[in-house]
């Protein structure tokens, strides 16, 4: 990708990953675990972006209390890049928020929305998705990059094929949020149907009249007198309720790339290699007898003896033993106990 045809890439940083309580805390979401390589999930995610659109065209977007910990992360990063919200409203203003601020910088700048927390591989293979997408943008309409799902995934959402436009890319014949399990799985079977990946890419001037048209809930007047005022006046809304639902020229970028949101202790076993009896462990651990755990631990040592198939974490001042069955449900620990994500 020549200089010239270079995006800007912007990295939404300012989720909580609650589903990896207790080492995903607010004071330290899941984007600074290294859950995906050795490293922190965001250094990965921002080294893909600077490879994307180049050190000076990488926006991170993040609350203030992440400021100090993600610039420790990445002390090559440049307080400049950082776009800090005043609160969190969700990716709907956060974007609007970026697309205003790259649209300003040049009218037809081309911006690809990425998260901290995925996990991508290889990285040529991502960026020459992207370069497809890039490519495609223009005429209005908005791209998400599409992934093929290999299990029937309530947490996603999809996104069904309409008609092919150019190698590679597509018209989107729907867009459907979680679906309920025996609607996913009829998802998969079909072949139809993708995993939104969460990956968008357009142009920003496009995003931003798609808002003014479809999504009451961002007051982008709100913008010419600064971030504060916006965000106040906002909703809590995603982009893909607040624009991507609603439009109706929306496109569809096939990924040719490896890619995981990593949305819980589960997908570690997608994204670590697992020993021979099938544990994942992280940190000082002893397993006897024992197959099929994941275990974390970043304070002293854990010993399992007899057992398969927990989720074992110690983390800070907690101890969080569950099912690998029952992390999948994580919400209902938030629900039954007192809100450990703000512990």
């Amino acid at each position: 990708m020549s200089q010239l045809e270079r995006p800007f890439a912007v990295v939404l940083a300012g989720g909580v990953g609650s589903r990896f309580w207790p080492a995903s805390r607010p004071e330290r979401p899941k984007q600074l675990l290294p859950l995906g390589t050795d490293r922190p999930l965001i250094v990965d995610a921002v080294a893909r972006a600077v490879a994307l659109a180049g050190p000076e065209r990488v926006l991170v977007v993040l609350g203030t209390h992440l400021v100090d910990p993600v610039l420790e992360a990445l002390p090559d990063l440049e307080p400049a890049n950082l776009l800090v919200e005043p609160e969190a409203r969700g990716t709907g203003p956060a974007l609007a928020w970026a697309a205003h601020i790259i649209a300003g910088r040049d009218p037809e700048g081309v911006m690809v929305s990425l998260h901290a927390d995925h996990v991508i591989e290889p990285l040529d293979e991502f960026l020459d998705t992207i370069a497809r997408g890039v490519a495609a943008t223009g005429g209005g309409r908005l791209f998400c990059l599409g992934i093929e799902p290999d299990r029937p995934e309530t947490g996603y959402g999809y996104v069904r094929l309409g008609a092919e436009m150019a190698p590679g890319v597509f018209a989107a014949g729907e867009f459907v949020e979680k679906p309920p399990p025996e609607t996913a799985r009829a998802y998969v079977d079909s072949g139809e149907y993708l995993w939104n990946s969460g990956i968008f890419i357009w142009r920003a001037a496009d995003l931003l009249t798609a808002i003014r048209t479809l999504a009451p809930e961002i007051p982008l007047e709100r913008l010419e007198n600064g971030a504060a005022g916006f965000f106040e006046a906002c909703a809590h809304v995603t982009i893909d309720v607040a624009v991507m639902e609603r439009a109706s020229r929306v496109g569809v970028v096939t990924a040719s790339f490896d890619w995981d949101d990593v949305g819980g202790w589960n997908a570690l076993r997608r994204t670590w290699p697992a020993d021979r009896d099938g544990n994942i462990v992280f940190g000082p651990v002893d397993l006897v007898d024992s197959g099929d755990n994941i275990v974390w631990s970043e304070d002293g040592s854990v010993t399992l003896f007899g057992v398969h198939d927990l989720v074992v974490v110690r983390s800070g001042d907690h101890t969080f033993v569950t099912t690998r069955e029952a992390a999948a449900d994580m919400k209902r620990i938030f629900e039954a106990t007192d809100s450990p994500e703000e512990a």
